[in-house]
């Protein structure tokens, strides 16, 4: 049962700043794309990788992400041996709580990643859009022989206050990480990718645990303890496509540049390809007066109207004379006559009726259009 490398991926986030896209699901499970979900891009990286072995550990509102990941069969991870396990909170004989950070999470499962023995544990998030090479990654870490290889991406300088940020020696050794600082020193993004050596891993959460006043997190106890004891730490620069798609805004943005002809994220890339569960829908139908320009279309879709840098999830209709631009439909959504939307996300199986008109400015952060403004609407 001993394998090199053990992933855990962390897929329990609540993503508050998504609002009605999160209510009802965690984050990782919110539709993406035009056919997948969020977590779809981290479990097919795995599977690019020859990442086998994979842990998902779930906590808020699991139901929808549970019954999607399934015994992980569409990312070939349905294995005997190692495969893919779902890791949610439990109790035992001396009780239990919920995963009090992310630490705490790889922590309530060292019982898991010690089945296999191994010699490093990746750590990967389960809400981002890109593509990677997790083997590049260990690569790495393993050349430089580092304690622990943070992945980072640079991000505008203007957003930093976002993200954890690591600054570096000109050989990318890490000498601090800074949680969202107001005023960062350098750019460099951690991108929620850690591998560690995971003997050194876990004698830092065996320590961390019996801390009463730790937050139990990696980003601020874990590796700021690392970093105070001199351990290597070393920072893997990405170069590719990622979008934490933890806003409606960035969700909106990272929609839009599915739609860009130079983007290094592909949805169409046969060397690297994004799997998800296949439905049952036919072929899609574009009416003699309809109108469609650069935009993405799925199965099952019906189009009367115009479209213009739009994407379509499956099973949706467009009425005649309704012009869709720079927006999102979620599946199962109808669209009436001489509609009229501008820079709007509509949620699953919403009917908008005859004749609505719904835009947000290109200043106007994208509007969320739910079931509950569609019965507004209509009354």
């Amino acid at each position: 049962m001993k394998k090199e490398c053990v992933t855990m991926l962390l897929a329990g986030g609540v993503g508050k700043r998504l609002g009605l896209l999160t209510k009802n699901l965690a984050k990782p499970a919110v539709l993406f794309g035009g056919r997948y979900r969020i977590i779809d891009f981290a479990l097919s990286n795995c599977l690019n990788s020859r990442m086998h072995t994979v842990g998902v550990l779930t906590q808020y509102l699991p139901l929808e992400l549970h019954k999607h990941i399934g015994v992980g069969k569409p990312w070939d991870l349905d294995r005997m041996e190692d495969g893919l396990t779902i890791l949610s909170p439990f109790t035992e004989n001396d009780g239990g709580n919920w995963y009090m950070g992310t630490a705490d999470a790889i922590t309530k499962n060292m019982n898991y990643v010690e089945r296999y023995d191994p010699e490093y544990l990746m750590v990967i998030s389960g809400d981002h859009i890109y593509h990677m090479d997790y083997d590049e990654l260990l690569r790495q870490h393993k050349e430089k022989q580092a304690d622990v290889t943070i992945s980072v991406v640079e991000v505008p300088w203007k957003e930093t206050s976002r993200f954890g940020i690591l600054n570096t020696t000109e050989n990318l050794r890490i000498y601090e990480f800074e949680e969202k600082p107001e005023h960062a020193k350098s750019n460099l993004a951690s991108m929620g990718i850690y591998i560690f050596n995971w003997k050194t891993l876990k004698g830092y959460l065996e320590e961390d645990a019996t801390q009463t006043e730790s937050n139990h997190d990696f980003g601020q106890d874990i590796l700021p303890a690392m970093i105070a004891d001199n351990r290597s730490l070393y920072a893997y620069r990405f170069e590719g496509y990622w979008k934490d798609v933890g806003t409606i805004e960035s969700y909106w943005e990272a929609h839009m540049d599915l739609l860009k002809e130079d983007l290094s994220l592909s949805l169409n890339n046969k060397e690297w390809r994004t799997y998800s569960h296949d439905s049952n829908f036919g072929p899609q139908l574009i009416e003699e007066n309809a109108v469609v320009h650069n935009s993405l279309v799925n199965n099952g879709c019906i189009i009367s109207g115009k479209l213009d840098h739009s994407i379509l999830f499956e099973n949706v209709e467009v009425g005649e004379g309704s012009v869709i631009n720079q927006s999102i439909l979620h599946p199962g959504v109808r669209v009436g006559a001489n509609v009229h939307l501008e820079r709007v996300i509509v949620q699953e199986n919403v009917t908008i009726p005859d004749n609505t008109r719904i835009e947000a400015k290109p200043d106007e952060e994208p509007i969320v259009f739910s079931s509950a403004e569609s019965k507004a609407v209509t009354s």
